[in-house]
């Protein structure tokens, strides 16, 4: 069952991050399909999923995010994410403050997946260059 929670994550934060670049590219090329109700409500939907089976996961595996630093980095970073989202689909004033608000959630993205890959919140500083 964990096995198959897991998967679940997995694909559903796969579908967070490309349905996320799908509406920052419409919103990048001012497409009105933005405010379609389908790509208003499917994101919810997914990320609904996502976070039910991380806690899931959390419940089963009988540990508390809190205790492990890498999952706490994870919920900061979701927090960072959502907010950085925000701006970039919504409530950036210009173009510009959105565009880079896009740069800060795909970079805050590409982290949470890091930490969680590596199960280390320091994940980037150990990268050999």
């Amino acid at each position: 069952m964990y096995e198959s929670l897991k998967w679940l994550h997995v694909a559903a934060v796969a579908a967070s991050g490309a349905g996320f670049l799908a509406r920052a590219a419409l919103m990048l090329a001012g497409s009105a399909r933005l405010n379609a109700r389908f790509v208003r409500v499917a994101p919810h939907v997914v990320d609904t999923v996502l976070l039910a089976a991380a806690v899931a996961m959390a419940v089963m595996a009988r540990i508390s995010p809190l205790a492990h630093p890498w999952l706490a980095a994870k919920i900061i970073g979701l927090l960072v994410y959502i907010v950085l989202g925000a701006i970039a689909l919504r409530y950036g004033r210009t173009l510009r403050a959105r565009v880079a608000a896009l740069a800060g959630a795909v970079l805050v993205f590409a982290y949470i997946v890091g930490a969680a890959l590596q199960r280390d919140p320091l994940w980037p500083l150990s990268i050999g260059f």
